[in-house]
Parts: C-alpha cells; sequence; structure tokens
C-alpha cells in the first residue's frame, strides 16, 4: 500500500495513536470527534488523559491533519488524515476461496472484454460503491491470426485476432466477387508470413512487398490488398472502461450541491478522464493496491472521494485496471480486499 509523508515522527507513537483513533471514529459515525470520546478508546500502553488528547488535537490540527468545522464542534480528519490511518492497515490478503469462486464466474464468459466488465460489477456488489475496471492493451500487439469469411455479394467479415486474445471483427465491402479458395489463400498467405508479427511491422512488411512488383506473390499481394486498405493491420479498439453503481453515490451524505453532483456524473462519465485518473493515482501499483485520498487533482468534483485500485497483468503485453470509487467514509479493510479478489481472479482466469 502506499506509504504517506507526513510530519508525524515516529516517536511520536501517541500521537499517531491518537490520530487514528480519531479517523477510525470518523469512518464510524461521520461526526466531528471530540476529545472526550477518544480519551475513552482503547490504546496500546496506556490511554492518554482528556488533555493530552485535547493538546494532541490543537497540534495535529495545526500540522494540517484535522479541522474544526465550529468553534465548539470536535474534529474532523482531513485527507492527510486518512491517508495515514490507511498506511497504517498494513498488508491485506485475498480470501482464496473467494478468489476461487470469482475466478470460475469469469472463466465461464468467452472473451476477456466481458470478464473485466463483470469485474466492475462484482466491485460494486462488493462495496456498495462505484466499481471501475478498465483493460488496456499493450502498445504493440501481435497478430494472431485472420479470418475472411463471405458474407453476402462482395461483402466480406474481416477477424483480426491478435496475441492479447483482443478480436476485431470488420465488414469489408469490395470492387469484385471473391472465390473461396480466394479468400483461403489470402488468409494462409497472411497467417504463415505475419503471425506473431506485431501490427505495425507487419504493416510496414506488406507496404513494402506491395511496392515491389517482382515478388512472386504480387498478384495475390494486390487481392490482400483490398483488405489492407480497409485497415487489416491496425491496432483492435484501444482501451476500454467499465464503471458501475454510480447510482449509488446518490444516496450517499456527501453534502454536495445539485451542480456539483452534476459535474461529479459528467466526470465519471469521460471515460478517457477517467482511465488518466485510474493511470495517475495507481501508479506502482502492481498486484499491490494503492489508495488515493482526495482526488481533487482529477477534478474538482471528486476532492471527497477515495481511490482504492490496483494494476493487474493479464498477459501477451495486456493490462487492467481494477478499482473502487467512493466517499472519504469507506470501509477500508473490505475495499481493499475486494479489489485484490476481483484482481486475482481476473489475472487467474486470464491463464
Amino acid at each position: 500500500m502506499d506509504s504517506t509523508s507526513n510530519n508525524l515522527q515516529p516517536t511520536q507513537g501517541k500521537k499517531r495513536q491518537i490520530l487514528h483513533a480519531i479517523v477510525e471514529a470518523y469512518l464510524d459515525s461521520g461526526e466531528a470527534v471530540s476529545s472526550s470520546a477518544i480519551a475513552q478508546r482503547r490504546f496500546t500502553g496506556s490511554s492518554p488523559s482528556s488533555a493530552t488528547v485535547r493538546n494532541a488535537m490543537a497540534e495535529l490540527t495545526e500540522l494540517g491533519f484535522l479541522t474544526q468545522p465550529h468553534t465548539s464542534a470536535g474534529r474532523v480528519p482531513t485527507p492527510l488524515a486518512i491517508q495515514s490511518y490507511v498506511s497504517s492497515l498494513g498488508q491485506f490478503k485475498a480470501n482464496p476461496s473467494e478468489v476461487a469462486k470469482l475466478q470460475q464466474r469469469l472463466k465461464s464468459m468467452h472473451s476477456l472484454s466481458e470478464r473485466v466488465e463483470e469485474g466492475s460489477h462484482v466491485l460494486t456488489g462488493l462495496t456498495r460503491n462505484v466499481g471501475i475496471t478498465a483493460s488496456v492493451p499493450p502498445a504493440s500487439q501481435m497478430l494472431h491470426q485472420v479470418e475472411l469469411l463471405p458474407l453476402a455479394a462482395r461483402q466480406y467479415l474481416m477477424v483480426v485476432i491478435t496475441s492479447d486474445r483482443a478480436v476485431r471483427n470488420q465488414v469489408v465491402s469490395v470492387y469484385q466477387d471473391l472465390r473461396p479458395e480466394d479468400l483461403t489463400e489470402m488468409r494462409n498467405y497472411i497467417n504463415q508470413e505475419f503471425a506473431g508479427w506485431t501490427l505495425a511491422d507487419a504493416r510496414r512488411a506488406l507496404t513494402e512487398r506491395l511496392q515491389d512488383e517482382r515478388n512472386q506473390y504480387h498478384s495475390l499481394l494486390k487481392r490482400i490488398e483490398i483488405f489492407y486498405a480497409q485497415g487489416l493491420f491496425e491496432g483492435s479498439e484501444g482501451p476500454r472502461v467499465f464503471l458501475d453503481g454510480a447510482a449509488y453515490l446518490v444516496g450517499l451524505d456527501l453534502h454536495l450541491t445539485r451542480e456539483k453532483m452534476r459535474e461529479l456524473f459528467q466526470a465519471l462519465e469521460q471515460k478517457q478522464q477517467v482511465l488518466q485518473m485510474l493511470d495517475q493515482f495507481l501508479q506502482g501499483s502492481d498486484q499491490t493496491p494503492a489508495v488515493q485520498i482526495g482526488l481533487a487533482e482529477a477534478h474538482p468534483a471528486l476532492s471527497e472521494f477515495s481511490l482504492v485500485g490496483v494494476h493487474v497483468p493479464l498477459g501477451s503485453g495486456m493490462t487492467a485496471r481494477v478499482a473502487v470509487l467512493g466517499p472519504l467514509r469507506l470501509n477500508y479493510p473490505r475495499t481493499i480486499a475486494a479489489v485484490m479478489e476481483v484482481g486475482q481472479a481476473l489475472a487467474e482466469s486470464a491463464l
């Protein structure tokens, strides 16, 4: 989990305990926390007096870990305080039985895209917050095979399958009828010559061969050019983002105006912006969840939200982003465990 740099030194163990006790009380109640309430809680070692708690709360407020909504009210932890608390939770392990059940559920689906999308639904079901998953193809996809199938008069289905299991189907219209044996010959040539090549290299090589009229396969290549001109070796779909559970935000006490709520939903509708947010805050989170408290850098409407997520390798250079977006008052242990379970199940279902 991401560590948090702050002004609480290791020698200030009791002050750190007080801070984390305040965060826990706030996450439980959502209300400002009083010094008397903290003094009644159990601590490791001797419990601090009310005076000690009051002094610590005053110092923590000056350091930016707490705010005081009203003069006579208790304190509310800032995102910095919650980040410090989450960093103290230690490492979590996914429940093996839950991962195994989810893995079987995902393996029953035919495509990787369906599995990644299902992951967002599972996250929402487990956390009652916004589940986000994204599939991100490698920068250089490799060709696995091509299929050319007749559809109607002068119309053919071109199926391009890359080694990351991505499939792109495209209807191609041509100016001449092609016989089944023509399609077979073209398909065999493409697969024999270019399977295992990156799409960019295959496109470059085919361009060179088309320009060489002395090539012994030139007449065949001229027929292949029809499909080449309509995107034969172009990359398959870019990243796909799936988001589920946004309706849960309506029921949360977020203290947002109608205008701010509208901005929030508009931000979540921008899938490319959501993917950028995942990449920005989940850096270095391969297989270990990252937790970001406060997302104002991504969008002002997300300043009171937290993101828990992880990068997941899916093989052949393909990766997924698995994350939960929710209010600052998340159940962090449960959310982190859910992200780990879905991420691990996705990785294992791709094997």
